[in-house]
C-alpha cells in the first residue's frame, strides 16, 4: 500500500509543478466573486444566505459545469501526456504493474477533481458570505454538502470519460475536445423510452430534488446504478488498452 500511495504522491507532484497548476484554483475563486456580484447586483433577491448561493452554484447548471471543464483540462493529458513526450517507456521498466501505475494515475484524477471541488466550495461560500451574508432561508452545511456530492459524481464521470480518452487516443488536444463537447449536449433531452439508458441524461443527480426527474419514468437509484456501470465500462475499457498496449 506504502508502495501505491507513493506512486500517487510522484503522480500529483507531476501536475502540481507545473507553472499553470494554480490558474484553474485562481478562475474558480475570481469566477465565484464574479458571478456572486453579477447576481446580488442584477438579480432581484435570488438568494437568502451564503449557503443557498453556494449549493445552488455548485450544481452543473451553474458554476459546477465550468468546474467540470476545468477538471477535464487539468487532467485530460494525465496518461497522454507521457506518450507524447515519451516518458511512457521510462514509466513501465520500473518494478509496478501497468494495473498499479494507471490505478495511481485515476487516483490522481478523482484528488484533483475534490481539490477543486473543495476551493469551489470555499470561494463561493466566500462569494455568498460577502454578497447575501451568512444568515437567512433555509439552506445550510447539509444543503451544501448534498450539492456537493451532486458535483463530485458529476465531475468524476467526466474525469473518468476523459481519462479513458487519454488512454485510447494518446492525444490530449482530441480528450479534452471531446470530453468538453460532451458536456455541452449533456443538457439535451430527446423523448424516446431508449434515452433514459445513455449516460447524458443520468448525469446530473440534481434533478431528483423535490420530487423531479430528468424524464419520466427514471429514478435516483436508476441512474445511480446505470453512472456505476457506465464507470466500470469506462476504466475497463482503459485498463485493457493500457496493459495491452505496446510501448516499444
Amino acid at each position: 500500500m506504502r508502495n501505491f500511495n507513493l506512486l500517487v504522491l510522484n503522480e500529483w507532484l507531476k501536475i502540481s509543478k507545473k507553472r499553470s497548476h494554480v490558474i484553474p484554483y485562481v478562475i474558480l475563486l475570481v469566477l465565484s466573486l464574479v458571478v456572486g456580484y453579477i447576481s446580488h447586483t442584477f438579480g432581484t433577491d435570488m438568494y437568502a444566505s451564503a449557503a443557498e448561493f453556494t449549493s445552488d452554484m455548485l450544481r452543473p447548471t451553474g458554476i459546477g459545469q465550468v468546474l467540470t471543464i476545468l477538471v477535464i483540462i487539468g487532467t485530460a493529458g494525465i496518461v497522454s501526456r507521457e506518450y507524447s513526450q515519451g516518458t511512457i517507456k521510462f514509466l513501465l521498466i520500473r518494478a509496478r504493474s501497468r494495473t498499479a501505475i494507471l490505478a495511481s494515475k485515476y487516483v490522481t484524477v478523482l484528488l484533483y477533481t475534490l481539490s477543486m471541488l473543495l476551493v469551489a466550495v470555499a470561494a463561493l461560500f466566500l462569494s455568498g458570505a460577502v454578497f447575501y451574508g451568512l444568515s437567512g432561508g433555509e439552506a445550510g452545511i447539509s444543503t451544501i454538502l448534498t450539492s456537493l456530492l451532486y458535483s463530485m459524481v458529476y465531475c468524476a464521470v467526466y474525469a473518468t470519460i476523459g481519462f479513458m480518452l487519454g488512454i485510447l487516443t494518446k492525444t490530449t488536444g482530441v480528450t479534452i475536445g471531446a470530453t468538453i463537447f460532451a458536456t455541452m449536449i449533456d443538457k439535451v433531452v430527446i423523448p424516446r423510452e431508449f434515452y433514459k439508458y445513455v449516460l447524458f441524461p443520468n448525469l446530473d443527480l440534481s434533478a431528483y430534488q423535490n420530487g423531479g426527474a430528468p424524464m419520466q419514468g427514471m429514478t435516483l437509484s436508476f441512474s445511480i446504478v446505470l453512472l456505476c456501470g457506465y464507470t466500470a465500462l469506462f476504466l475497463l475499457a482503459g485498463f485493457a488498452v493500457f496493459r495491452r498496449r505496446d510501448v516499444a
